[in-house]
C-alpha cells in the first residue's frame, strides 16, 4: 500500500499522477455526459415539426461548442489549473466576436423570430419593408422575396423581424376594392346592378362575404361608387385585371356613362354691334 501511495503521489510536470488520473476521469465523464446530451437534444429537435433541418444542425452545433468549451474548463479545474484567466479569455474573446458579428447575428437572431413566430411560409406572398412578392426562401439570415416583375429581393431577417409584415396569403382569400365613376344622370341603381353583374360574371368571387357596392362620393362632375368583394388568394391578380375589362362593358350594356376629366367649351356667337 505504501508503495501504491508512492506512486500516485508521484509529480508529471509538476502535477501529481492522481490528479492526472482524477482530470482523465473527469473528462471521461464529461465526454460521456455530452454525447447523451447531444443525443437528447437531437431527438427533441427532431420532434419539432416548425423547426427545419437547417435550424436544427445551428442548435445542435452552438450547443455542442459550449458543451465541449465547458468540459475543457472542468478537466482544467479538476487539474486543479486556476481558470479564471482562462474564463476571461473566453469572455473577452466572445465579446470581440460577437461585436465584430453584430449584423449577422441580429439576422439569425431574426430568423430565429420568423421560423418560430411563422408569421408566412413558403409560397405566401407578402409585403414588408416596401417590398411585395413571393417568399421562396428562409434562412437564418435571409429571406428571399420574388417580386411581381421578376426581381429577387434578399431582406435581411434583421429587418424583417421588426417591420410589418402583411400576408395576403394566409387567410386563403382576399378582398378587391374599385372605384368606378359614372355620370349624375344615371340613375343610382342602374350604375349600382352594373357593377354587380360584372362582379357574379366571375366564378372566383366568392359568394361569402357577398359582394357590395356603394355610393361612397359626390364628385365635382361625376358620382364615386365603390366596389367589394372576396376572391380566392390565387385567383386575385387574374380576377382584378379581368374585372376592370367586364366593368367597362357592363357599363356600356346598362346605357351608364363612364366618366373622365374633361373640359367643355361653349362658343358663344358674338353680336353684331348697329352704329
Amino acid at each position: 500500500m505504501d508503495n501504491i501511495s508512492q506512486i500516485i503521489s508521484r509529480s508529471i510536470g509538476g502535477y501529481s499522477i492522481g490528479s492526472i488520473l482524477s482530470a482523465l476521469l473527469t473528462f471521461l465523464i464529461c465526454l460521456i455526459v455530452v454525447r447523451l446530451v447531444l443525443k437528447l437534444c437531437s431527438r427533441l429537435l427532431s420532434r419539432a415539426n416548425r423547426l427545419n433541418e437547417r435550424l436544427q444542425k445551428v442548435i445542435l452545433t452552438s450547443l455542442k461548442t459550449l458543451l465541449y468549451l465547458l468540459t475543457i474548463i472542468i478537466t482544467a479545474e479538476a487539474l486543479g489549473i486556476n481558470t479564471s484567466s482562462l474564463t476571461a479569455i473566453m469572455s473577452v474573446l466572445t465579446l470581440g466576436i460577437t461585436l465584430a458579428a453584430e449584423d449577422i447575428l441580429g439576422n439569425v437572431a431574426g430568423g430565429l423570430v420568423i421560423l418560430f413566430s411563422h408569421p408566412f411560409s413558403l409560397g405566401d406572398e407578402i409585403e414588408v419593408g416596401g417590398t411585395t412578392g413571393t417568399v421562396r426562401e428562409i434562412s437564418l439570415t435571409h429571406t428571399k422575396i420574388e417580386t411581381p416583375d421578376g426581381q429577387i429581393v434578399l431582406q435581411p431577417n434583421r429587418e424583417m423581424s421588426s417591420s410589418k409584415i402583411i400576408n395576403f396569403t394566409v387567410l386563403g382569400r382576399r378582398r378587391i376594392v374599385y372605384k368606378v365613376t359614372a355620370s349624375y344622370d344615371a340613375p343610382t341603381d342602374e350604375v349600382k346592378q352594373a357593377c354587380m353583374d360584372a362582379v357574379l360574371a366571375f366564378p372566383a368571387v366568392l359568394k361569402e362575404p357577398a359582394p357590395t357596392v356603394y355610393l361612397s362620393n359626390y364628385g365635382a362632375s361625376s358620382i364615386e361608387y365603390t366596389i367589394r368583394c372576396w376572391t380566392a388568394a390565387d385567383a386575385y391578380w387574374d380576377t382584378y385585371f379581368k374585372m376592370y375589362e367586364r366593368l367597362r362593358d357592363t357599363f356600356a350594356k346598362h346605357s351608364v356613362e363612364m366618366t373622365y376629366n374633361h373640359l367643355n367649351v361653349h362658343v358663344v356667337p358674338e353680336k353684331s354691334h348697329e352704329n
